[in-house]
């Protein structure tokens, strides 16, 4: 009996191998990045920050006094040097963080923090650019759609 080659189901096979091959390696993608991005975020972290950490943490958020747009714990500013020492002190007198960026923005106005507050005008550095990439991807979405749709009709009418 001689050898009947197999011809593929172009149902379940695609240009680069089978359909179902593509599915797995797409959701292995997904699941490989889910998995990065939570380890990253440190999910599943439970333990509370000690005053060390919580003290590096105020200094990179809080702008050096005399200094442009760098953290107080890169400056080596005299201003920035009495700004360690007063977040170091206000943290071992029990102050939460939140507590002592307060104090600064009282004295010296919202722009020493690093990150601007999520409130009001100052809202809009927040969810402009989100708005602007969820339009961003619309915009090819419908893209793509109109492409398909012209490529569909092209096809129907050969």
């Amino acid at each position: 009996m001689p050898d009947r080659e197999r011809v593929a189901d172009p149902a379940t096979t695609g240009r680069n191998g089978p359909r179902g091959f593509r599915v797995v390696s797409a959701v292995a993608l997904v699941v490989v990045a889910a998995v990065a991005l939570s380890i990253g975020s440190g999910v599943g972290r439970s333990s509370t920050p000690t005053v060390v950490v919580r003290a590096a943490s105020l200094e990179s958020r809080i702008r050096c006094p005399q200094c442009e747009d760098i953290s107080v714990a890169q400056s080596q500013a005299s201003s920035a040097i009495q700004a360690r020492r007063q977040i170091t002190s206000m943290l071992a007198a029990g102050s939460t963080d939140a507590q002592i960026e307060q104090s600064f923005v009282d004295r010296y106005g919202p722009s020493i923090l690093l990150s601007p507050p999520a409130t009001g005008l100052s809202a809009l550095v927040w969810i402009l650019p989100s708005v602007g990439a969820v339009l961003a991807i619309g915009a090819i979405g419908v893209l793509f759609w109109r492409r398909q749709r012209a490529l569909s009709r092209l096809r129907a009418g050969s």
